[in-house]
């Protein structure tokens, strides 16, 4: 059995007391270890937190650019700009942000193109607003333009509505003023000797002819040209003298079609030319009136009467 000396426990003691320094120092490391290994989460949980921040903001950033993007393509198609670029730039950014939206651990290189992106599509979008600011001008100088056309169009519509109008009555007028008149117009009786009588009354065995003897009146206005003139006997029932063989026809009047008795073809001269109708009826004159008209181009150019008793 040892003995319990002095220095026998002055060594138990030193052993002791190493023991617990190790311990100590044991313990110390190890709260180190802990305390570095917290520290260490703390910071990653801090950077994974801010990076998970800053991924939800690109994210959102990246919806308003979208829409944005899908604003201005409509606004520059309505003006007729070129929309190509945008979409193009749209695609692009539908893939970038389907890329983030599935990604939370995305690689810190590709976050940052995405983000260099984003300013690119910032950029883009500035540049397009610029081109709209030239396109809206364009669109309200063209409108200001069109309307500016429209009000002269209008106006010139109406002159030439207003000139046309004057030129139809004109043209009327000169139609009229251009008609042809019949003066002088004499009804001659002729019987089967060749005997001519002028007088208001005749009788039935005196008429083996009638001669219709009158003038074109001169007329200034009116052009040299070829003319129907046409003869209407009527008689006191009011039918026409008519007879195909001798030269009846049916000529237009008013919008009517109407029987005349007899029709020369003649080269209008405008020098008072005297015009006669030599007409025989080849059956007796019932008593009465009978009226006597002159046509040329569809109106009536002279009438006269006269009497079988």
């Amino acid at each position: 059995m040892a003995e319990n000396t002095p220095e026998t426990k002055d060594a138990n003691k030193n052993k002791k007391t190493l023991f617990i320094a190790i311990l100590a120092l044991l313990l110390i490391v190890n709260g180190v270890i802990y305390y570095m290994d917290y520290r260490e989460k703390q910071e990653l949980e801090a950077e994974i937190n801010s990076k998970n921040t800053e991924l939800l903001e690109t994210y959102d950033q990246l919806n308003a650019i979208s829409a944005e993007l899908d604003a201005k393509i409509k606004e520059i198609e309505a003006l007729g700009g070129d929309v190509a670029e945008l979409k193009q730039a749209k695609a692009e950014l539908e893939a970038e942000r389907e890329q983030l939206r599935r990604s939370s651990d995305i690689a810190q290189r590709r976050y940052a193109e995405i983000r260099e992106k984003v300013e690119g599509y910032e950029t883009l979008l500035k540049q397009k607003d610029r081109e709209l600011v030239q396109l809206r001008a364009l669109s309200d100088s063209l409108y200001a333009e069109n309307t500016n056309l429209k009000t002269t169009q209008n106006i010139l519509s109406d002159s030439i509505s207003q000139l046309a109008k004057k030129r139809r009555e004109l043209n009327e007028k000169v139609a009229i003023a251009s008609r042809l008149k019949a003066e002088n117009i004499q009804i001659i009786a002729v019987n089967r000797r060749g005997k001519e009588r002028e007088d208001e009354e005749y009788r039935d065995r005196q008429i083996e002819q009638l001669k219709v003897k009158f003038n074109l009146a001169d007329n200034p206005v009116a052009p040299i040209e070829s003319k129907d003139i046409l003869l209407r006997v009527i008689d006191p029932n009011g039918n026409v003298l008519f007879d195909v063989a001798t030269g009846s026809g049916t000529m237009m009047v008013d919008g009517r079609e109407e029987f005349y008795t007899a029709k020369q073809e003649i080269l209008f001269d405008n020098t008072g030319q005297q015009l006669t109708f030599l007409y025989e009826k080849g059956s007796d004159y019932e008593e009465g009136i009978y009226n006597v008209e002159l046509y040329a181009d569809g109106y009536q150019i002279g009438e006269d009467t006269f009497k079988v008793k």
